[in-house]
């Protein structure tokens, strides 16, 4: 059950891409809120697999990164760091919710800010080095203007992390 629904995260993000706003090298994308939910409801484990058959079917040639992208290209340029941050994101927040196992609406928050974190350090640090800038330039240009945005899909991921958890419990842990 769980490939299926890491599957599903998988294509759900994918479909988060669609839904752009082009404001510079590094678009506003819907594909952050569908990578805290795989986090946040699949754990670890299996939230990390979805988002590497996210990158994996980007890379074979389904546009399914931001703008209708697809292929190695998008992987190695400016926005690579931040698809690789999908998955250790993912990771890192399920982890998290895993390790204190806990329903508690501040450690899932809590959670999933770190996992962002963890999407922003990656990918400013590929952003930065592909632009040829300093990470304070990358921090002004692939940060700053998504705080406001990730802020509100972190506290929405949040509770419906918490919603789904509570009522598919058994399903999501086999």
């Amino acid at each position: 059950m769980n490939i299926v629904l890491s599957s599903l995260f998988a294509i759900l993000t994918g479909i988060g891409a669609f839904i752009a706003i082009p404001i510079g090298p590094v678009p506003i994308t819907m594909q952050t809120l569908f990578t805290y939910l795989a986090g946040g409801i699949l754990g670890s484990k299996w939230g990390a697999l979805s988002q590497v058959i996210y990158v994996i079917l980007g890379l074979i040639g389904i546009p399914f990164f931001a703008g209708g992208k697809a292929g190695i290209g998008v992987l190695v340029g400016p926005t690579g760091g931040y698809l690789i941050g999908f998955v250790v994101g993912a990771y890192v927040m399920g982890w998290l919710i895993e390790f204190r196992q806990s329903l508690s609406f501040m450690w899932i928050l809590f959670s999933m800010v770190i996992g962002t974190l963890v999407i922003y350090t990656l990918g400013i640090i590929q952003l930065s080095l592909w632009l040829k800038i300093g990470l304070e330039k990358a921090i002004l240009i692939g940060v700053l203007p998504f705080i406001v945005g990730d802020s509100l899909k972190i506290l929405l991921a949040t509770y419906i992390t918490i919603k789904i958890r509570k009522l598919y419990k058994p399903m999501i842990n086999s």
